[in-house]
């Protein structure tokens, strides 16, 4: 991403340029709240928490969007946590400008095509207009400090995805995001949702890490805080880049597990004998040690998936907030002589992976590096043959409109690599006029593990091109919808065996034969 560069586009999402280089109300509890009967299928694990693939065939709720959101004070909110395990108690911060609101849980999944379930929902809650937000002038950090308007215990939640509801009594709804998170990943897939980045964009209380109140990069945050609402709806980053994955894994069956990348940079203990760890459309914000952890488990033999663009790119650091560790996103980006820790810790500078003082590329685990953005263009199949396209009756050469965008990726001669890579689409494109390709790279690690980038930004989106789900596709259609959903099947089934070079063909080193270097 450009060092500041941040626009919203006609798309509703921000981007960024070409780059070169209870407390509160006295409440207890929240009154009559109410939990979704148990499912027959919902039959708990070993160690007794229920596992999300006895989800999948558990009856759907239809009604779990959003009607209207009304005011940015409408009803908005926040937890204290950006994960829980299940059966651990979290606090739900909320205002209104309404006399009182509810809140529902909804956990995201296949749910006979439904898409999501009711877990939970609150009985009616005293609403508050909460104060203004502050801001720490030193890093133009934004936080909302509210207090907690109730406290909300899990237990039964199954592990998952969950959009809480935010339901005011004006009809006004906001989603806030959660994820129940699991602690064991032995043999499973793992979904790694990436707050960091939702929260690098949000610009709740006028100000993330690409924009100050003014508009200007130079007034933006140097951190950014958990402690405050996302903005718009309250889940824009999760809905676009994520949900459909998670719609797909749950719908196949496969043993799945659900963390983030906070979580993962704190404890990598879910990831010890995964099969597999799946990163999703948009996720770019990492910290040193989350980037440790993930390589680890590759060199582990666990495989990994990156299924966006620009992932990887930026280094931050994360600290307290208010009153919790790790609640705060450290990225100082352009300004990162200023951070403090520039003169004595070097390779914990905030600033983009590939650049001084401690440069180390993205490209070393992704196969791929980040290389720009504004783009629109088909994405072309190369190596039809390849076990990924299987069954997509896609031939080398054909071409899928509008799914390589916003930002894409591509293989660089001269840049480290993890070994000899497959490159199985490479297509053709205009950045700001200057002529290149996206690449979907494929490689194998020396244990076993395959590594998989599709090096565009949109492939999640794909997944539901055509449908309008999202309000918008791009232009993309069902062909590539089709085409999309097969390919991530297929990478989803061979990645849940366990290392893919026992299972599937390894790659065919080509990068000299596309790009005579």
């Amino acid at each position: 991403m450009a060092p500041g560069h941040d626009t919203t586009s006609s798309d509703g999402l921000g981007r960024r340029r070409f780059l070169t280089l209870s407390a509160g109300l006295g409440l207890g509890t929240a009154a009559a709240c109410t939990a979704a009967p148990p499912h027959p299928h919902s039959a708990p694990s070993p160690d007794g928490r229920l596992r999300p693939e006895a989800e999948r065939d558990a009856p759907g709720t239809a009604d779990w969007r959003l009607a209207s959101t009304g005011p940015p004070d409408a009803v908005a909110g926040y937890p204290d946590r950006v994960s829980v395990t299940p059966g651990e108690q979290f606090g739900l911060h909320v205002s209104t400008t309404a006399a009182a609101f509810r809140v529902s849980a909804f956990r995201v999944g296949w749910y006979g095509g439904k898409q999501a379930r009711r877990i939970w929902a609150s009985g009616r809650i005293p609403g508050r207009a909460q104060p203004a937000p502050r801001v720490l002038p030193a890093t133009r950090t934004v936080r909302a400090d509210w207090p907690v308007t109730l406290p909300v215990d899990t237990s039964g939640w199954p592990e998952g995805a969950y959009l809480l509801r935010l339901e005011a009594d004006t009809g006004h709804q906001r989603y806030v995001p959660l994820i129940v998170r699991s602690i064991d990943g032995t043999g499973r897939t793992v979904l790694l949702h990436a707050p960091a980045t939702w929260q690098a964009y949000n610009r709740w209380g006028g100000s993330s890490l690409y924009n100050g109140v003014s508009g200007a990069y130079a007034t933006r945050s140097l951190a950014v805080s958990f402690d405050r609402p996302y903005d718009g709806e309250g889940a824009e980053k999760f809905q676009v880049y994520e949900w459909a994955l998670v719609v797909l894994a749950e719908r196949l069956g496969i043993p799945l597990a659900y963390t983030t990348g906070v979580d993962v940079h704190r404890d990598p203990a879910v990831l010890r004998g995964a099969h597999a760890v799946v990163c999703l459309g948009h996720d770019e914000y990492w910290t040193p040690e989350q980037r440790a952890h993930v390589t680890a488990a590759r060199d582990a033999g666990t495989n990994i998936a990156f299924l966006g663009a620009n992932t990887c790119f930026r280094r931050i650091r994360l600290e307290a907030g208010e009153a919790a560790d790790d609640r705060t996103v450290v990225c100082y980006k352009t300004a990162y002589r200023a951070d403090p820790c520039y003169g004595s810790h070097p390779a914990l500078v905030t600033t983009d992976y590939r650049l001084p003082p401690a440069p180390d590329p993205e490209s070393s685990l992704t196969g791929v590096l980040y290389e720009g953005y504004p783009v629109d263009a088909p994405y072309l199949v190369r190596a039809a043959d390849h076990w990924l396209y299987e069954g997509t009756g896609a031939r080398s050469g054909d071409g899928f409109a509008h799914l390589v965008g916003v930002e894409y990726d591509r293989i660089t001669p001269g840049a480290p690599t993890p070994g000899p890579l497959e490159i199985i689409a490479h297509s053709p494109l205009v950045c700001e006029g200057r002529a290149s390709h996206s690449d979907s790279a494929y490689y194998t690690a020396s244990s076993g593990a395959g590594v998989f980038a599709t090096g565009t930004m949109r492939w999640v989106e794909g997944l539901v091109a055509g449908t309008g789900l999202l309000g918008r596709d791009h232009g993309m259609d069902a062909r590539t919808r089709a085409f999309v959903t097969r390919t991530t099947e297929n990478l989803l089934r061979t990645f849940a065996k366990g290392p893919a070079a026992r299972h599937a063909p390894p790659p065919r080193a080509n990068v000299r034969a596309v790009y005579g270097a």
